[in-house]
């Protein structure tokens, strides 16, 4: 039976095998039209799972996620199954794998024949409105939303000076990022790239629509740029995390076993090599607070929710497109296959959700889109890959996979069941196994041990036919 927890100040009580209320269990998801609740969607970048407290970590302070998260489902194994931003995004828009969607790397369009997430909103009657960062093709008007505000995304070249992040290094992300408007006007006035306070201004533009409050349900995606580098303590945050009393990951290494496939990606530039304990727990400082001031932007929109008397009939999604390396098996970026990044937060909060309950069950962010409309009540459109995962949501099923399948460009392949993991860096031909029920940290690589040979075997054949169904290129290397 799934799990119910009990969130305090001290940390989490786990109460196994509580029982969901019945009327839950008995959940239709049938709404009629006019009563349909509102989806609020919010995604962050470059979060990795293990930077909620409620959730687990002591050393970080997210107190309107907890309350989130006590209001609704969280899940531990929740993966994105492409670790970079615009393949991950893809895949949220259109419901489907990258293979499918066309989007396996930066630069790709999304396949125009495919019925994306706010479209099918659209079409159901809900005001479809995106709000922060868009890091796709086109513009979030041409993909199905009906109008963004705080639009964030590139054409402000010719505004862009120079900057360092919070220690002093020259900046290498979001240059020319601008703010702007459906109409292609810029405003950079309000900032060139990230500055500190650029999730208050997503939470801004967030609370005016939310206080439109329309006779018919919305949609909205808040996609905030936090905590993506480059990092700024954000005002009020800059003294709020000693890096000296952070404790380091459990996995942190000062440099990773073997070329992964990306030492020479830009993520991985952001720090020189071997790391250090100290480095590293001053990045966890800087990166804890950004995530701190995103947690109160996300506060502040919820509270709007509750001001208008909005908040008891909509669906809050939080998630993130990836997570990230932060020192963990001496990696800064997402370009792995390792449980801190290629697993997101996602808590699942609203109506007719059970409260206070944690899952297990592995589900891909793609799947949020059939999950969303199954549980307001729209059809699935036939274009859409993934499956929807509401019943585990709301506890009638326990799982909605027995494996999962993950990619990263041709250097990388993963498969995890619901307790071993195996990687592929093809470029390479390298093998790395864990088991993750005795070695949750992936620091004992069990790929070459005769005893796991039969594992190892099984494995590496669902993770062929996974690449196979896929369409994966690389299904016969």
């Amino acid at each position: 039976m799934p799990k119910t927890i009990r969130f305090d100040r001290l940390g989490i009580v786990f109460l196994v095998g509580a029982t969901l209320f019945a009327c839950i269990s008995r959940t239709s998801f049938a709404f009629a039209e006019n009563a349909r609740p509102n989806v609020l969607f919010l995604l962050t970048d470059d979060q990795r799972p293990d930077t909620i407290h409620a959730l687990g970590n002591a050393s970080i302070d997210t107190p309107n996620l907890d309350a989130l998260a006590r209001r609704g489902v969280a899940f531990t194994r929740a993966v994105c199954a492409n670790p970079i931003c615009t393949p991950s995004r893809a895949e949220i828009l259109s419901g489907c794998s990258g293979f499918r969607n066309g989007v396996v790397d930066f630069g790709k369009q999304i396949d125009p024949t495919l019925k994306l997430w706010p479209q099918a909103m659209t079409d159901a009657g809900y005001h479809s409105w995106y709000v922060g960062k868009w890091h796709n093709d086109g513009k979030p008007i041409q993909r199905g939303f009906e109008q963004t505000r705080g639009l964030f995304t590139g054409g402000g070249g010719k505004w862009w000076k120079e900057q360092v992040d919070w220690k002093g290094t020259p900046v290498t992300g979001y240059t020319g990022w601008i703010f702007q408007d459906d109409e292609g006007t810029l405003f950079p006035e309000r900032g060139v790239g990230l500055t500190p306070d650029i999730s208050s201004k997503f939470a801004d533009v967030a609370i005016e629509l939310i206080r439109r409050k329309p006779v018919e349900p919305f949609f909205l995606q808040v996609a905030f740029t936090a905590p993506h580098d480059p990092l700024f303590f954000p005002p009020n945050f800059e003294t709020k995390y000693a890096a000296n009393k952070l404790p380091l990951p459990a996995n942190f290494l000062p440099e990773h076993p073997f070329d992964h496939g990306n030492f020479d990606g830009r993520d991985e530039q952001l720090l020189p090599w071997p790391r250090t304990p100290q480095m590293i727990r001053e990045l966890l400082a800087v990166y804890y607070a950004v995530i701190s001031d995103m947690d109160q932007q996300v506060g502040r929109i919820v509270e709007a929710l509750r001001a208008t008397n909005q908040l008891d009939n909509t669906i809050i999604i939080f998630s993130s497109d990836h997570g990230l390396g932060v020192g963990s098996h001496g990696l800064r970026g997402k370009q792995n296959m390792y449980e801190h990044t290629i697993n997101v937060p996602l808590i699942i909060a609203g109506p007719n959700i059970p409260q206070g309950q944690v899952r297990d069950a592995q589900v891909y962010l793609r799947e949020l889109y059939p999950t969303t409309c199954e549980l307001v009540g729209i059809e699935v459109p036939q274009s859409v890959e993934g499956q929807s995962f509401a019943k585990v949501v709301t506890g009638q099923a326990d799982k909605s996979h027995d494996h999962v399948f993950c990619y990263f460009r041709d250097k990388q392949r993963m498969i995890r069941d619901s307790r071993w993991k195996l990687i592929h860096y093809p470029a390479i031909d390298r093998w790395q196994l864990f088991d993750l029920g005795k070695d949750p940290n992936e620091l004992q690589d069990l790929s070459a041990d005769p005893t796991k040979a039969d594992i190892f075997d099984q494995l590496r054949e669902t993770l062929r036919r996974e690449q196979v169904a896929a369409g994966d290129p690389l299904a016969n290397d």
